[in-house]
């Protein structure tokens, strides 16, 4: 198994990806509102991603997910109670996410969206009780394990903190690819119980 600090470069790579996807894609969504080609090209982004979003997000969850293992199981980072609770946001989200894309759910986005919601703020509140000492002493984290003491910091900001929140906010614009997908009429095929259960879908 490779050493921790191999590790943390490789996830940091993912971070900084993520956070270029995030960014590229809020550029344009911007772009798209005043901007006619900026328009066009987000549908056409839309309709060549939107088909596997739900898969994509179920991919970010997963190694997310299994990021957080790695630090806690085998590098030994005590998880502080801020870094749990975003575990128990982060998580639910490879099970949500794995059937609704194997079932080819049509709701799957709004399913997993409360998650996101939730978990995107609370990293960003992890993530600044890290840096500003006045928010870190509203948490309520133990001295033995405080939410303001980072395992590491990476580039002079990235922070495990800030690599859930790139996850949360990553799934984020996936799920909202997959719901403008089904906005623009592009609804995937319905899975086999929603046609035993409807006949006029036969």
């Amino acid at each position: 198994m490779p050493n921790v600090r191999v590790t943390t470069n490789f996830f940091l790579v993912l971070t900084l990806a993520a956070n270029a996807i995030v960014v590229l894609a809020l550029v344009l969504a911007l772009a798209s509102v005043w901007w006619t080609p900026a328009r066009e090209l987000g549908r056409r982004v839309v309709r060549v991603v939107g088909p596997q979003a739900i898969g994509l997000a179920w991919v970010v969850a997963l190694v997310c997910t299994l990021g957080s293992l790695y630090y806690s199981e085998h590098a030994g980072f005590v998880p502080c109670e801020l870094c749990w609770y975003q575990r128990i946001l982060m998580y639910p989200l490879v099970l949500v996410l794995a059937v609704a894309w194997l079932r080819r759910d049509a709701g799957g986005w709004l399913t997993a969206l409360p998650f996101v919601v939730i978990g995107a703020p609370l990293s960003l509140y992890h993530w600044l009780v890290e840096r500003v000492p006045s928010i870190a002493s509203t948490s309520s984290c133990s001295l033995e394990t405080p939410c303001s003491s980072p395992w590491f910091e990476k580039l002079g900001y990235v922070t495990l903190a800030w690599m859930c929140l790139s996850g949360f906010l990553l799934i984020g614009i996936l799920l909202a690819a997959s719901a403008l997908r089904l906005r623009a009429g592009e609804e995937p095929e319905i899975h086999a119980s929603t046609r035993r259960a409807d006949p006029s879908l036969r």
